[in-house]
């Protein structure tokens, strides 16, 4: 039993085995059914497929979240109950606001201005000769990892003193110019919105390519129509295209904000967070793993959660009310 448990080659084999059980057992209760009638056969197919995924959700979702929620009423060990001093600290402690405001400048500026981008992007290049160019052009930063992106804008914001040779791309560009290099990601508040501006160069591929699905998708007849009519083309994109085109400007956002509020690798590759640039999820990581603390770490991860709710909520009822209106 020890080879199984204290051995990396017993584990893998052990894990091996559970899987293949559990396959064989989902496939004797599906057999099973197939021999079963009426509303028993309805249970065990239910219970058979969604039996896994709903385990699963319990112990990769609820448990983790109900244990964290927990957690955060908890003192830096989780050894005593400390009631809401955990929040008391996330909502005044200075470092933790200036994370929220940041984050605040980060769901705020990301979504809108991604989303602009790739609007006017999908819209300017749409049936041109060159639109697959264009749009790939575009779409490549979605290719690569916050991680890398970080990187590679990094070594764009890169500074050395003024006396030195400047290695990083848009202080070359200064110098060559005869100015003064900047300090892009040193100097606060504006190295936050130097970090914003990657996340943006991602997000606007990602906005650009659903967005330009559903712009053709509108029908050529309400296009020929309203030229028909003799619109012009701003009242053709507020008119026409705007409004057809909503429930996928309504997904593009909420998910953009929701992927916005995790934001953590591109602060923490670019910056560690220092220089007044931190924010909620990077909050987090440091509290939980960094300095120990659980309850202001499951504090923060709590926050976090609770703001991502309404969002979710939102887009739910959005989908549901876009489908009504499809049925009807």
């Amino acid at each position: 039993m020890d080879f199984f448990l204290y051995t990396k080659w017993g584990q893998m084999v052990l894990a091996v085995g559970l899987f293949a059980l559990v396959i064989a057992a989902i496939f004797g209760i599906a057999k099973l059914g197939d021999r079963v009638r009426g509303g028993s056969r309805t249970a065990i197919m239910v219970l058979c497929f969604g039996g896994p995924a709903a385990f699963l959700l319990v112990l990769g979702l609820f448990y983790p979240a109900l244990r964290t929620t927990v957690m955060s009423f908890m003192d830096a060990r989780s050894d005593s109950f400390v009631g809401l001093a955990n929040y008391e600290w996330v909502f005044t402690n200075p470092d933790s606001l200036r994370a929220f405001i940041n984050t605040f400048w980060w769901v705020v500026l990301v979504p809108l201005v991604s989303t602009g981008v790739g609007l006017a992007y999908a819209i300017l290049v749409d049936r041109t000769r060159f639109e697959r160019i264009a749009k790939t052009l575009l779409f490549m930063p979605m290719a690569i990892s916050f991680v890398g992106a970080g990187i590679i804008w990094r070594f764009v914001y890169e500074y050395r003193g003024a006396a030195q040779e400047q290695i990083g791309l848009l202080n070359a560009m200064l110098v060559g110019l005869g100015l003064e290099p900047l300090r892009f990601l040193q100097d606060s508040p504006w190295n936050t919105f130097f970090l914003i501006l990657v996340m943006i160069w991602i997000q606007a591929g990602f906005a650009m390519v659903l967005l330009s699905a559903a712009i053709k998708a509108i029908p050529d007849d309400i296009v020929e129509a309203a030229r028909l009519d003799g619109v012009n083309a701003w009242q053709m994109f507020r008119s026409i295209t705007v409004p057809s085109i909503r429930p996928t400007l309504v997904v593009v956002m909420t998910t953009i904000i929701i992927a916005t509020l995790k934001i953590f690798d591109i602060p923490r590759t670019m910056t560690g967070a220092r220089f007044d640039t931190q924010v909620l999820a990077n909050m987090m990581y440091d509290q939980s793993f960094t300095f120990g603390n659980n309850g202001t770490g499951s504090a923060l991860a709590v926050v976090i959660f609770v703001l991502v709710i309404p969002i979710v909520v939102f887009n739910v009822r959005q989908m549901i009310k876009n489908r009504e209106v499809r049925g009807a």
